[in-house]
């Protein structure tokens, strides 16, 4: 009669450990049983380790499926969504469906971003409002979730979305401006309204050291030109700022006028990307003979150089090089370097093959369209014929 406790323990114990299971509770049942009833061994408990991890969600699985979502994928970018007891996936497919959304491209987001099936059906109308003051069409707001499912359900903080929507139109962008915020740099959007402030505030600052006189439209105008700034932090943009000024030793009026230009362009890469790109490309006009008042006019002309890796630039430039063009031409049309080495490289070739002079034409031609480009050939080429 003695062991009838125990055996009672033990049923006890496993009826919890199924009832439990299903809701993704064992670690803690099976430990509170085990303090009370003294019945785990180590052996046990090392078992109990092993199950403490919530198995996933077997009726969630077959319901992706169902959907057509890539559960592997899924499981890869998120899996704490697959062991979530209450999703809302088949909420999710209608909702999108009735947005004009496919299945493929309902199960296209759910694959890359799993977490969108957390979202109740209320947040995603509240969002879906707030995205159409922005959209003209539902259409165009299921293209952007079909290409970057987290820009809308990344946050689920409707509240500061619209804050920080109305700041942004109260720093004078428009809708053209959030529509591109959006589809480029929807973080912008999700980052807390306080650190977009602090942003902004940075940049008013600095315009204003440097003796600007209008730091609202000078926000405005770092801002379009790039995207990225918003979510990116004021330390590295200063730091950007700082190495600008002393490396290329520049006046106030130069590094405002660079700022307020171009060199907005700029401002987000990476502290140590710019230095080794800004150091390789000096050192590479360096060896072919340019002074450092060459080097300066490159960069604040031009200063989107700077996104470009040294093998690749230096290989640009050997290019063009080779193909007779002179670097004082380069220093004159720098955005030749925009396009590849195999475009350069072909039209080049083409140039040749028409006896191009480019001392007596100059460069301006391969800076030109593809359809400008290839109709200039076909008259060079006639006329090289006659």
């Amino acid at each position: 009669m003695a062991a009838i406790p125990g055996v009672r323990a033990f049923l006890s114990l496993h009826q919890s450990v199924t009832l439990w299971h299903s809701f993704g509770l064992v670690k803690v049942q099976l430990r509170s049983a085990c303090l009370t009833r003294r019945l785990c061994s180590t052996s046990t408990k090392n078992d109990d380790l092993k199950l403490s991890v919530n198995p996933e969600n077997e009726s969630l699985l077959e319901n992706l499926n169902l959907l057509g979502v890539d559960v592997k994928m899924a499981r890869r970018r998120q899996p704490g969504v697959l062991r979530k007891a209450f999703t809302n996936e088949q909420g999710l497919a209608q909702f999108l469906q009735g947005k004009g959304a496919s299945r493929k491209v309902i199960a296209s987001i759910i694959s890359r971003y799993p977490r969108a099936i957390t979202r109740s059906m209320e947040h995603m109308e509240q969002r879906w409002d707030l995205w159409r003051n922005i959209f003209k069409t539902d259409a165009e707001i299921v293209t952007i979730l079909d290409r970057s499912p987290e820009s809308f359900f990344r946050s689920s903080d409707n509240g500061n979305l619209e804050k920080n929507i109305a700041f942004l139109i109260s720093l004078g962008l428009n809708t053209k401006d959030l529509h591109r915020l959006l589809t480029t740099a929807p973080r912008t959007f999700s980052n807390s309204l306080e650190l977009n402030r602090q942003m902004v505030e940075f940049l008013e600052d600095i315009y204003l050291e440097l003796g600007g006189k209008s730091p609202e439209q000078f926000v405005k105008a770092v801002i379009s030109r790039n995207l990225y700034i918003l979510i990116r932090s004021t330390k590295r943009v200063k730091a950007n700022i700082d190495n600008l000024r002393a490396s290329l030793k520049l006046s106030d009026s130069e590094l405002l006028g660079l700022l307020q230009g171009p060199g907005a362009e700029i401002l987000d890469l990476s502290n140590e990307y710019l230095k080794k790109n800004f150091n390789s490309l000096q050192q590479k006009m360096a060896s072919l003979g340019c002074q450092n008042s060459d080097f300066k006019k490159l960069i604040i002309s031009y200063p989107m150089v700077l996104y470009i890796g040294p093998d690749t630039l230096s290989s640009k430039l050997d290019c063009l090089l080779k193909g007779g063009i002179t670097m004082k031409q380069i220093l004159e049309k720098p955005k030749v370097l925009d396009y590849s080495t195999q475009n350069i490289t072909g039209r080049l070739e083409e140039l040749q093959k028409v006896r191009y002079d480019f001392r007596k034409n100059g460069i301006n031609i391969l800076d030109s369209s593809r359809k400008r480009f290839a109709a200039k050939i076909e008259k060079l080429s006639a006329s090289t014929d006659e």
